[in-house]
């Protein structure tokens, strides 16, 4: 979501290629494995990929982009596969579910959360969240319709970015369908414009450029820990509710990858208690029911979403009516 793909994904084969002779051997004599990835584990990535090289001498390779686009990509390649692995978020992991091949890594026995076909598994989890710069006070959703914040909200699209569309699944929750479409519908008054990236919203609204956007908990907390600037917070219903969902970064073994059996030990990797108590390093909570998340972010973790009712989609409804959702959203602003 912070470069767009076609730059990310030609610098990055283009790099591969070079150095690995165009054969997909790394540097050194070791494989490189590609991973196709939605943004927001930038850092934990080169800890656990370095990680992962030295015990296996294996080179991952990460294209990062947004959660649709990186999906779209597995699609467009599909008679020429590139990715071995896929990170991305609902419901695009569940739309690009044929393009995937089953595989359960070990110790994916332990998460709950997986595709019933073994095709993909939540690796770790994660929730939708909203930001606000200190100049700012909007506590409902309400709130966010105020004249005052002319050109000063904005959230990424829906269908193009998964935080994006988890903004309009919230919205339905919270006020069923028509409302959604109706809300959004005012709200455009005070957006900014459309944006495919969730992450790059994050600076704006630290310099006072923005001061609300959609985010995830996970990015967020990660983001204010680096560099600070804003706050994480869930917009309150008309009765004072304050809810949100899972947003999962879920990962599964591309069809026809190249490199396949290099993919299923780095998905063993990821999935290994190990790497899995880890993952509040970037304030990310472990997928795994048998591991627990310990610590002062793990903590920080815990204090954002004290008070927060969670709530499950159904993720195979969702889908379903994805398309239609989204020509109704595009119409409602307007698009």
């Amino acid at each position: 979501m912070k470069k767009t793909l076609a730059t990310v994904l030609a610098v990055a084969l283009t790099a591969l290629l070079a150095a690995c002779g165009g054969t997909g051997a790394a540097s050194g004599g070791g494989k490189t494995v590609t991973v196709y990835t939605v943004d927001g584990l930038e850092d934990w990535y080169t800890a656990r990929f370095a990680e992962f090289k030295q015990q296996t001498g294996i080179t991952v390779q990460a294209v990062t982009a947004g959660s649709g686009e990186v999906a779209s990509r597995v699609e467009k390649e599909k008679a020429n596969t590139q990715a071995d692995v896929l990170v991305t978020l609902p419901p695009f992991i569940q739309r690009v579910a044929g393009l995937l091949q089953p595989y359960t890594p070990r110790g994916a026995d332990q998460v709950s959360d997986k595709d019933p076909q073994g095709r993909f598994s939540a690796m770790m989890n994660n929730y939708l969240s909203f930001i606000r710069n200190p100049a700012a006070t909007p506590k409902t959703w309400d709130d966010l319709l105020d004249p005052k914040l002319k050109g000063k909200v904005q959230y990424s699209t829906p269908g193009e970015a998964g935080d994006g569309t988890a903004v309009l699944l919230q919205l339905q929750h919270v006020l069923g369908e028509q409302g959604a479409l109706d809300y959004l519908g005012k709200l455009e008054a005070n957006n900014a414009g459309p944006s495919s990236s969730t992450g790059k919203l994050q600076p704006k609204v630290a310099k006072g450029e923005l001061l609300v956007a959609n985010g995830d908990v996970q990015m967020n907390l990660a983001e204010i820990a680096k560099s600070g600037g804003f706050e994480v917070f869930f917009p309150a219903d008309a009765q004072g509710k304050r809810s949100t969902f899972a947003l999962p970064y879920y990962a599964g073994l591309v069809t026809n990858a190249p490199h396949a059996e290099e993919a299923k030990k780095l998905l063993d990797f990821l999935f290994s208690p190990e790497v899995q108590a880890k993952a509040a390093d970037a304030y990310g909570i472990p997928a795994r029911a048998d591991v627990t998340a310990t610590g002062a972010n793990a903590a920080k973790i815990k204090a954002a979403l004290d008070g927060v009712e969670i709530w499950h989609p159904d993720w195979t409804a969702v889908l379903g009516k994805l398309d239609a959702d989204l020509a109704a959203y595009k119409k409602a602003v307007g698009r």
